[in-house]
């Protein structure tokens, strides 16, 4: 070869090294561009969270004219900043259906010749667990203590007792709060959910579930159960499948008395359940549940919006980052109030997921895969909508590499720490520590285990489906202020505003933590679009079966 014709040759492949570098990285970004993370502002965050958690919105329940404006205003939000329409349909709307029944009930406990009524709301909720205009359940009732079988934590309360056709009395959380040495300790498991309870007492045969409230145990007042249980409940429009006929709770002060009534000493029941020898107690007492119902069809939406990936395989997955955009509506006044605005909870959280798309807009070399974000309906009602999306997803869920959520974003400042739910049960954790890395803020483990918070969120939906997921909230190490800030003004939270009118746009917000939640998104979001891997969830995770599915159904795929 000629000493012209090796310079032309050495040439050409170096324009072509530089030429598969270039579409390397055009391809597989690793790192969100500058524009994605300045993009959002303090002014936008602050309009999107004063428009949605306003008076005109009526609380956004699911079936009213609050909950479709807030869903149309989010899509034409997603259309003003150019992305794509992401629903199956190819409209920013996926539809929903819902079936809204309001209750009237009654609980009468009869012992004998003697009978005891309760009050409404003071003392119990109920609601009935199908779509039925007149519900009346008449059972004998069982006190199953924690109402958990768990073979993998060596717990069982059942004993493989017959309770076909009975009403069941059970306490709340898991037997983890009462001794540190069982399940997570403090740290609530699934188990420890009243979702969980329900769901097990239906599939042993039970017609209904009584759940004991206290404090302690479920981590909120009985303010958030009575306004969250009573007025219009939601369940998903589809067939009922199991016997379950109704739900409710009561106080501890009113299950003492239905216990006294039935001649037990509740104190002793309870002790008796801390062991796990522990059998379900016949009462010898009967309850009778009457509830009416009116009872009505809802269509809601899920609004979808894409930002396409940059390869055209890598283009077919996707990371989808979620926000629930429902409230309580209208309920009890509180004084003089009854407009339940959820302006932390959740408007702050859809601020923030627009403020997402804004920063994804526009930003340049997209990544490899497509990024979804979805404003969900119906999470107060038990994640309704992130079960239907997962139920007919715009991206099939064995192509979706992980599920990011944010409920109740940060809106009292920037914090030095991060908290990212879940991250520690999948492979998505060496994930969330670059992202964390990259904006300067140390990952911190969640400082309320107790609370559960990674089971009450719509990210639950996406896990239970197989896909690793995470929810941010923020730290604890709030910047100018004293270590212990940040836990009391959660706690003021809790007790006075979280699901009660009073949750209502402030002058006082800060958006600064808001802004770094959502850079922690972009860069999470932007990282895990940009690769080729499906993160894994751990050996020990109990989402793991639902993760191995999915990784079977891709392995079908390539092998057809």
């Amino acid at each position: 070869m000629s000493s012209q014709r090796a310079r032309v040759a050495t040439t050409l492949c170096l324009l072509a090294g530089l030429l598969l570098v270039a579409e390397a990285g055009a391809q597989q970004p690793t790192a969100a561009p500058s524009r994605a993370l300045t993009a959002p502002t303090a002014s936008m965050a602050r309009a999107h969270l004063r428009f949605l958690s306003h008076d005109l919105l009526g609380g956004r329940a699911p079936g009213t004219p609050g909950a479709e404006i807030a869903a149309r205003y989010i899509a034409s939000q997603f259309e003003l900043l150019g992305l794509e329409p992401g629903a199956p349909d190819g409209s920013y709307l996926q539809p929903v259906n819902l079936i809204g029944t309001t209750p009237e009930p009654s609980l009468v406990l009869g012992v004998g010749p003697r009978t005891t009524s309760f009050d409404y709301l003071t003392e119990f909720v109920a609601w009935s667990a199908r779509p039925e205009e007149s519900v009346t359940v008449d059972g004998d009732v069982v006190f199953v203590g924690y109402g958990i079988e768990a073979p993998a934590w060596g717990w069982d309360d059942y004993k493989s007792t017959s309770l076909t056709g009975k009403i069941l009395l059970m306490l709340v959380n898991d037997p983890g709060l009462t001794d540190s040495s069982r399940f997570n300790g403090r740290a609530l498991t699934y188990y420890g959910r009243w979702t969980y309870k329900l769901e097990q007492a239906a599939r042993l045969g039970a017609v209904g579930a009584i759940l004991i409230h206290t404090d302690e145990s479920a981590t909120y007042p009985w303010s958030v159960v009575r306004n969250s249980w009573s007025g219009e409940q939601i369940q998903l429009d589809r067939a009922p499948h199991e016997s379950l006929r109704f739900g409710a709770w009561i106080t501890q002060e009113a299950a003492r008395s239905m216990m006294a009534a039935a001649g037990r000493d509740y104190d002793l029941l309870v002790r008796r359940a801390q062991q796990r020898q522990f059998r379900p107690m016949a009462l010898d007492a009967h309850a009778v549940v009457h509830i009416r119902n009116r009872v009505r069809r809802i269509q809601s939406f899920n609004v979808v919006a894409r930002v396409p990936g940059g390869d055209p395989e890598g283009s077919q997955e996707a990371v989808v980052l979620t926000s629930h955009y429902d409230h309580l509506g209208t309920g009890i006044p509180v004084a003089g109030d009854s407009i339940y605005n959820g302006a932390q909870d959740n408007a702050s959280g859809v601020a923030a997921l627009l403020a997402v798309g804004a920063g994804l807009a526009g930003a340049g070399p997209l990544p490899r895969r497509s990024i979804l974000l979805v404003a969900t309906t119906a999470e107060e009602s038990g994640l309704l909508g992130a079960q239907a999306y997962t139920q007919a997803p715009p991206v099939p869920l064995e192509h979706t590499a992980a599920a990011i959520n944010i409920d109740r974003a940060n809106v009292r400042g920037p914090t030095r720490d991060a908290v990212a739910l879940g991250a520690e049960r999948s492979a998505i954790l060496a994930y969330v520590e670059r992202a964390w890395a990259s904006e300067g803020v140390g990952l911190s483990p969640d400082p309320n285990p107790h609370a559960g918070q990674f089971y009450r969120s719509d990210h639950l939906a996406f896990a239970r489906a197989g896909i690793p997921v995470v929810s941010l909230r923020p730290g604890s190490a709030f910047a100018d202020q004293p270590a212990d800030w940040g836990a009391a003004q959660e706690r003021e939270y809790v007790a006075h505003r979280y699901h009660q009118p009073s949750d209502e746009f402030r002058d006082d917000f800060n958006y600064q933590g808001l802004l770094q939640q959502v850079r922690l998104m972009v860069r999470l979001a932007w990282d895990l679009a940009a690769t080729a891997d499906f993160p894994a969830w751990n050996r020990d995770s109990e989402f793991r079966p639902a993760g191995e599915q999915l990784r079977l159904r891709r392995l079908r795929e390539t092998t057809h």
